[in-house]
């Protein structure tokens, strides 16, 4: 057999596991535990908006640290984080062989997914961290994190230009994710015929208001970023906790978070959803 037939038959075992039963629970499985990250954020944004949240963080560390207190708290956070390898795993597959859909070869679309597996691999590695012990991993402040490596950045030379860059990029994408969420953009990706009429009308509820809530929150956070890099202050860079926590600073009082965090909760009822009817 020569090294030409070993190499396709490689990547015809490849592609098979890319489309195996195994790739495509991990996939569901990565949806759930997506949701519960959400459903949590806003549970604790929503806490913060009503009574302060005792200071509890309303972000991804805060939602580990909530799980971690509950009985079997380790034990979940091992099943949460194994489900979130499953969902990179699947990301992966999208970047080498491509998505399900008919542009979903398309190079942009495997640009896209490549990112989003390494996100889902730093978040998976950062749940399964926390449950082996290192407290210091997943449950870390987004914030100061944030901080940090902002005034990394901003000592590098050229830094406010990379900063701002950044912080337009994230800005944007918030944009993006809003506008495709208000576009129900996401139709094309779920198994519509499979749903009952108040399914259906659930998915959009959530889809529509998760989707632009979780737009609206990256969007702000991206604008801090760039004010960070315009006043060359890492401190006016912010996490998802105090980029949450600034919607009370609205005129609207906290009524405004109430809303994002019922909105980030819907979205994690979408993931959910995506969990039982998304076309993997």
């Amino acid at each position: 057999m020569n090294t030409r037939s070993v190499t396709a038959q490689g990547r015809g075992q490849a592609r098979r596991a890319a489309n195996s039963t195994a790739m495509e629970a991990g996939a569901r499985a990565g949806f759930v535990a997506r949701g519960v990250i959400y459903v949590l954020v806003g549970a604790l944004a929503l806490q913060i908006a009503l009574s302060g949240g005792g200071g509890k963080q309303a972000d991804r560390g805060g939602a580990i640290g909530e799980i971690a207190e509950k009985p079997f708290g380790k034990i979940l956070l091992w099943v949460l984080g194994i489900a979130l390898v499953g969902m990179a795993l699947w990301r992966l597959s999208e970047a080498v062989f491509g998505s399900v859909g008919p542009d979903g070869r398309k190079p942009t679309k495997r640009a896209m997914a490549a990112g989003r597996a390494v996100f889902y691999g730093f978040v998976a590695y950062s749940v399964l961290s926390f449950a082996a012990g290192d407290s210091g991993s997943g449950g870390g402040s987004s914030d100061q994190q944030s901080k940090d490596i902002t005034a990394k950045a901003l000592a590098w030379p050229g830094g406010q230009w990379i900063v701002g860059i950044a912080g337009v990029g994230v800005a944007c994408a918030g944009l993006w994710i809003a506008g495709r969420a208000l576009l129900r953009k996401y139709h094309k990706h779920l198994k519509l015929s499979e749903m009952s009429k108040r399914v259906r009308q659930a998915v959009d509820f959530t889809g529509v208001f998760g989707g632009t809530a979780r737009g609206i929150v990256f969007a702000t956070a991206g604008g801090f970023a760039v004010a960070a890099a315009v006043k060359h202050q890492p401190d006016q860079s912010k996490g998802m906790d105090d980029t949450l926590r600034s919607f009370t600073d609205t005129p609207v009082g906290p009524w405004l978070l109430v809303v994002i965090a019922v909105g980030l909760i819907a979205f994690g009822v979408f993931s959910w959803f995506n969990g039982r009817y998304r076309k993997v």
